[in-house]
C-alpha cells in the first residue's frame, strides 16, 4: 500500500475526494490544496487516468522532520532512489513550503537534488542528468514549519493537460477547474449547456468528455509508466477499459458554444476538432446579450473579464446592467454560473446569487455565483 497527494485548485478539494473515492482510494482525508489518500498502484493509475480535478498525483517516498538544509540533504540521501528509477532517466527537483523557516527554497532544491545524485553515485557509479522543462522523473519537496516530505510524481505533466487544447486565446481557464466547475453546477449529460462567452472552448472541452464517458487521461503519457515497479499488463487493463466504455453518439450534443470574437470560435473549433469532438458540439459568433438559448431547463457556464487591466472595470460596471436584463428577458428556467474575481457582479446584475463558492484560478481568488433564472423571481428589492 502506498501513500499518495493528490493536487487540485482550491476549493476542489471535497469533489476530488470523491473522484479519488471511486477510483479505489482508501484512509482518504482532506488538506488545503488537495487529498491524501492511500492504495495500490492500480489505484494511482486510475486516479491519473480518471481524474477530471486534480493537478497532480505525488506518491510519497518519506518524511521527518528537519531544522536546517543539512538534514534534508540526509532524509535524501537516505532513500533508495536506484530502486525508484533507473539512473539513464532524467530529473527534476521541485520544492513547496508553508511557513518554512529556510531563507532559499532554491538551496534546498539544490541540496535534495545533490542528494538524490550523491545516491545513484554511491549505488551505481553514476548520476542522472538534471532537466528542468521536460524530466522524466519529477521529485516533490514539501516542507512545513518543521516537516519535510519527499514524494514522487507519477503523472508528469500537469494533469489538467489533457492534449486537446492545441489553441488557446488571452488567459484561457485550466481544465480541472473548468470541470469542477461543470461537476458544481449539478450539470447531466443530455441537459443544454451553453458557454456564451467560450474564449477557446475549455467548457465545452471537458462537457463533451464527461458526456461521452471519456476518461481525460486516455490521450496521454504518465510519469509512473517510467518508474521501476510499473505494471504494464495493470495499466494496459485499465486504458483498455476506460476506452471500451467510451460513448458513440449518433447525433450532436445538446452542447453549445458562442463567442463575440472570431478569433476564440475558430480556436474553439479547433480544438473540438482535434479531440474528435467537431460535430458533437456546436459553436457560434454571438453576443451574450442577444443569444437566445433553448427553452429551459438548462445549464450556462461563463467566464467573463476580471476587470484586472485598466478601464476594464469601468466597462464591466456598464456591460453587467445590460447582461442582467438580458438574462432576466432570456433564460428563464436555466442556472447561470459565472466564474468572478469581480465581487461586484451580482449587485451590478441586479441578480441575487443562490450559491456563492469561492474558487482559486492560479492565485486569483475568485466566486463562482450561481444565479438560479426564474422569470420574475430573482430582482433586487
Amino acid at each position: 500500500m502506498n501513500h499518495y497527494f493528490a493536487t487540485c485548485p482550491r476549493g476542489l478539494e471535497e469533489l476530488l475526494l470523491e473522484e479519488l473515492r471511486a477510483a479505489g482510494g482508501k484512509d482518504l482525508r482532506l488538506t488545503r490544496g488537495g487529498v491524501l489518500f492511500a492504495g495500490d498502484s492500480a489505484v494511482c493509475y486510475r486516479a491519473n487516468l480518471e481524474s477530471r480535478l486534480a493537478t497532480r498525483i505525488l506518491r510519497r517516498v518519506a518524511g521527518g522532520p528537519y531544522s536546517g538544509e543539512d538534514d534534508l540533504y540526509r532524509l535524501a540521501l537516505r532513500q533508495p532512489w536506484p530502486r525508484h528509477f533507473a539512473v539513464t532517466r532524467t530529473l527534476r527537483v521541485v520544492t513547496t513550503a508553508i511557513r518554512c523557516p529556510l531563507k532559499s527554497l532554491d538551496y534546498v532544491t539544490l541540496r535534495v537534488k545533490d542528494a538524490i545524485c550523491d545516491r545513484f553515485r554511491e549505488d551505481c557509479g553514476e548520476r542522472p542528468s538534471i532537466d528542468t522543462r521536460h524530466p522524466d522523473i519529477g521529485v516533490h519537496v514539501f516542507l512545513t514549519e518543521s516537516e519535510c516530505t519527499l514524494y514522487l510524481d507519477t503523472s508528469g505533466e500537469p494533469l489538467w493537460q489533457r492534449g486537446f487544447r492545441k489553441a488557446s486565446v488571452d488567459a484561457p481557464l485550466k481544465e480541472n477547474l473548468a470541470a469542477g466547475i461543470l461537476k458544481m453546477s449539478g450539470w447531466q449529460p443530455g441537459q443544454p449547456l451553453i458557454d456564451p462567452m467560450c474564449g477557446s472552448g475549455t467548457f465545452l472541452l471537458e462537457a463533451a468528455q464527461v458526456a461521452l464517458d471519456r476518461a481525460p487521461g486516455l490521450d496521454r503519457a504518465f510519469a509512473f509508466e517510467r518508474l521501476l515497479d510499473f505494471d504494464a499488463a495493470a495499466w494496459a487493463a485499465l486504458r483498455a477499459a476506460a476506452e471500451a466504455r467510451v460513448r458513440q453518439p449518433a447525433a450532436p450534443l445538446a452542447i453549445h458554444g458562442y463567442d463575440l470574437d472570431e478569433r476564440a470560435v475558430r480556436a474553439t473549433r479547433r480544438n473540438l476538432r482535434e479531440a474528435g469532438f467537431g460535430d458533437l458540439v456546436t459553436v457560434d459568433q454571438g453576443d451574450l446579450l442577444e443569444i437566445l438559448p433553448p427553452a429551459g431547463p438548462g445549464v450556462m457556464l461563463a467566464n467573463p473579464p476580471y476587470g484586472e487591466r485598466i478601464g476594464e472595470r469601468d466597462e464591466l460596471a456598464a456591460f453587467y446592467p445590460l447582461l442582467g436584463a438580458a438574462l432576466k428577458r432570456h433564460w428563464a428556467g436555466w442556472r447561470c454560473y459565472f466564474l468572478s474575481a469581480d465581487l461586484r457582479l451580482p449587485k451590478l446584475l441586479g441578480l441575487k446569487p443562490s450559491r456563492k463558492t469561492p474558487l482559486f484560478n492560479g492565485a486569483l481568488e475568485c466566486r463562482l455565483f450561481e444565479i438560479g433564472m426564474v422569470a420574475g423571481s430573482n430582482r433586487r428589492q
